[in-house]
């Protein structure tokens, strides 16, 4: 975290168990499947930033089971986009508010701009425009919802899935050990690129991940929140036992 940031965070409030948002800008009703890290992830996101809040978000497993038609659970202003270009549309958000608010056509205020997608729209097909995104320095943050494979189209391999694990694409074998490239170190890349704000959080440790996208939320520039989200689907687990998969709080 920059000085920078530090700043814009000097009017920041920590949820506590006690009070958590009551908002629920994501609405029951989706079709995820039975534990679900992953949209449980998202809507603890989503409680922390609030209703005033616009998601551009990639091709994935949340884009199918919150929009199909003619159904959505989502409350707020959301538009689905392709796996490559979620952080380049919410750029796109960005800079058109300014460039209306300049011109009188909208009141001056900052809601949440927000990109979001998998581990595979965020380490491989989404990375060069969230590096652009980075670069140019724009307002806006980044949600990367990480349960390490492409689970959406059939648990296949992402540079996110972890040495050694099984996949589809990496089935374990005679001839092959699993996976057999390390797992992408994301965080360590949003790093590189010199932006204010950067975290790691998992669905274990609900509340200091909601407090986690709310920091990322107030810090001007980009900012960049990678997710671990268990996917019973893809990784062979009960839906009772999601969060039990993860480090517990002692």
């Amino acid at each position: 975290m920059s000085n920078n940031a530090a700043n814009d965070l000097k009017k920041f409030k920590p949820f506590t168990q006690k009070t958590l948002p009551k908002v629920e800008p994501l609405a029951y009703g989706h079709r995820a499947c039975q534990g679900c890290g992953e949209v449980l992830a998202l809507r603890l996101a989503m409680k922390a930033l609030g209703n005033d809040t616009i998601v551009a978000s990639a091709t994935g497993c949340m884009e199918i089971i919150t929009s199909s038609f003619p159904q959505t659970a989502w409350r707020i202003p959301w538009i689905h986009v392709a796996f490559e270009n979620s952080s380049a549309v919410a750029t796109g958000i960005e800079a058109a508010r300014k460039a209306m608010m300049r011109k009188g056509k909208l009141p001056k205020k900052r809601p949440n701009i927000v990109a979001m997608g998998g581990d595979g729209a965020t380490a491989d097909i989404g990375l060069q425009s969230l590096s652009g995104a980075f670069e140019r320095g724009h307002d806006f943050t980044y949600l990367c919802f990480d349960n390490e494979a492409y689970m959406n189209t059939g648990v296949q391999r992402s540079s996110c899935t972890p040495y050694g694990a099984m996949t589809t694409t990496s089935p374990p074998g005679e001839l092959s050990m699993g996976q057999y490239t390390w797992k992408k170190n994301v965080p360590a890349i949003a790093q590189a690129h010199n932006i204010p704000y950067v975290a790691t959080a998992t669905i274990a440790y609900h509340v200091d991940l909601m407090n986690k996208v709310k920091k990322a939320s107030m810090v001007k520039g980009p900012a960049y929140v990678h997710i671990l989200s268990p996917c019973p689907t893809g990784w062979g687990s009960r839906g009772r036992r999601t969060r039990r998969l993860l480090p517990q709080p002692r």
